[in-house]
């Protein structure tokens, strides 16, 4: 049991960032020759630029995870000012390759799906950025609006059918930073209690827009793609 607990113990953070890094990797290899590296039109600038910035934030992550476990506080705490630089942007970047992506695509079906992303990624960044002198806290919520950001990597898997099953991969991985907390401290510690139906209910709400429009998020659209 000692081994067990000392195995999701030491690294855990770090090791979680690699895997998230592996995830990206690996999704996106599926799709990027074809439409950033070698695609039939040149897609717009944007699309560039939001996939340097989302790789700068997972190279990040891996980063601030290693100096955190090191106890290199702070040169941690100086890079961490980039990371509310990208932290900031992504949201923004986000939404607007959406819809950028959907106006090329002529298609809104998914603007639910990466609004809600981006909307879950933002809330727990910034609330990571609030409670940043509390450890514990903070690290929990940075990995999961990391997590919040891996559905679109995840739907790029040719082994995943479908949007809620890469959402059920995102949910996964936030179980694991839970199961963690149970093997080392028997308890499940309270960001994750409050973060994981969270994140699930806006899951669930950005399929159903996604799926069975209302009249309000139909008008919405069109004032968003007119």
């Amino acid at each position: 049991m000692m081994i067990t607990r000392r195995v999701f113990d030491q690294f855990f953070y770090f090791r979680m960032a690699l895997l998230l890094a592996a995830i990206v990797i690996y999704g996106f290899s599926h799709t990027v020759d074809g439409s950033l590296i070698h695609p039939i039109n040149p897609p717009p600038a944007i699309f560039y630029v939001h996939a340097s910035v989302f790789a700068s934030w997972v190279v990040l992550l891996i980063v601030q995870t290693g100096l955190a476990r090191s106890n290199n506080v702070a040169l941690h705490r100086r890079l961490g000012w980039f990371g509310i630089f990208l932290g900031g942007v992504i949201p923004v970047l986000g939404v607007s390759t959406a819809i950028t992506s959907q106006q090329e695509a002529t298609s809104h079906l998914f603007f639910a799906i990466s609004l809600n992303d981006m909307i879950l990624f933002t809330i727990a960044f910034w609330l990571a950025i609030y409670w940043r002198k509390k450890p514990e806290y903070h690290k929990r919520l940075m990995l999961i609006a990391t997590c919040c950001l891996m559905g679109a990597a995840i739907a790029r898997f040719p082994e995943v059918p479908g949007i809620p099953w890469a959402y059920g991969g995102v949910d996964l991985l936030i179980l694991l930073g839970a199961l963690r907390d149970v093997v080392v401290s028997r308890k499940v510690h309270v960001v994750f209690r409050y973060a994981l139906p969270c994140v699930i209910a806006g899951q669930v709400f950005a399929l159903y827009l996604a799926t069975d429009p209302s009249p309000v998020w139909a008008a919405l659209l069109q004032i968003v793609f007119k």
